[in-house]
């Protein structure tokens, strides 16, 4: 029996569940600060390897990942320094930036389910300009230069009998943007990262990868534009939250590991493996973080004037 695999989105825990013996692991580089006075840690994990993509279980590409434990707390102030954080990060990983671009930004997930409902809300608090741009011109905004911002919300599969995929690339077919901005909602391997981590790379995005569902990723492979992702983890596998008590009943044993004591029970486990946790105030959460990412990706997208 080998270890209970958990699935996680974010690159930084698969980094950190990968054993000591591998973890000077060729092609994955690790960078690291920490900014006081916001109390926000940033951790870019780079990995530029095939083998180094296979170990982690991820694709080759830049992952940036902030974390900021006091994000579920209603704190407006701290909310625009994550924003203005965000925004920032962003500018660095989007390509061409500083140069007048459409930009399409696709919202993610369900919206009738709350924990998925991340995707959606971004959308709803976005500055959407491509209609005016294209109408009246940038004059309508007075500058001389101005993004076209447009959104789309393709919902689920379920829903609509199509996989997101489809749906995304005939917008970009049609609307022909020169960047695509993901958002959608993932799962940690971790309780204490639950809302509190925001992660952004630019290696695109598997929509339901997190909880299992396989769909068709967007990639620039796939839609032949580059794909910048961001995501919040909003649930976490059930099996996790057992092994971290275990974990913390028996830390006075030495060396006992909770991934390998459930993958030796696996059976008793088993019926953990499709159950995922989140908080009681999801709602007023997903909120929250939901107008803080968009208001980052707003200030990211805003043309300075020189």
């Amino acid at each position: 029996m080998g270890n209970f695999q958990v699935r996680t989105d974010l690159a930084l825990e698969a980094r950190e569940s990968i054993s000591e013996a591998e973890s000077e692991l060729r092609g994955v580089s690790v960078e690291e600060y920490y900014k006081e006075e916001e109390d926000i840690r940033v951790t870019k994990v780079v990995i530029d390897t095939k083998n180094a993509a296979k170990a982690m279980g991820k694709p080759m590409g830049v992952y940036v990942t902030m974390e900021a434990p006091a994000m579920v707390e209603p704190d407006d102030d701290y909310h625009r320094e994550i924003s203005e954080g965000l925004a920032e990060e962003l500018r660095q990983m989007l390509p061409g930036m500083g140069q007048e671009q459409s930009i399409l930004i696709v919202g993610l997930g369900n919206r009738e389910v709350t924990a998925d409902a991340l995707g959606p809300q971004v959308v709803d608090n976005l500055f959407i300009t491509r209609h005016i741009v294209m109408e009246y011109g940038k004059a309508a905004y007075d500058c001389d230069k101005m993004n076209m911002v447009s959104a789309l919300e393709p919902g689920v599969m379920a829903k609509t009998g199509m996989e997101t995929a489809e749906i995304v690339a005939g917008v970009v077919k049609e609307t022909k943007p020169d960047l695509l901005i993901v958002i959608d909602a993932l799962a940690a391997r971790s309780t204490r990262r639950l809302n509190r981590t925001i992660q952004i790379t630019n290696t695109g995005i598997q929509p339901g990868s997190g909880v299992g569902n396989h769909r068709n990723a967007l990639t620039e492979e796939s839609l032949g534009i580059p794909v910048v992702a961001i995501g919040i983890p909003t649930v976490v596998d059930a099996a996790t939250i057992v092994g971290d008590a275990l974990e913390k009943l028996l830390s006075d044993e030495k060396e006992f590991d909770s991934m390998k004591y459930l993958g030796q029970h696996r059976n008793v486990f088993s019926e953990l493996n499709n159950m995922y946790m989140t908080g009681k105030d999801i709602d007023a959460v997903i909120k929250r973080v939901s107008y803080t990412v968009s208001e980052g990706i707003n200030l990211a997208l805003e043309m300075r004037m020189e």
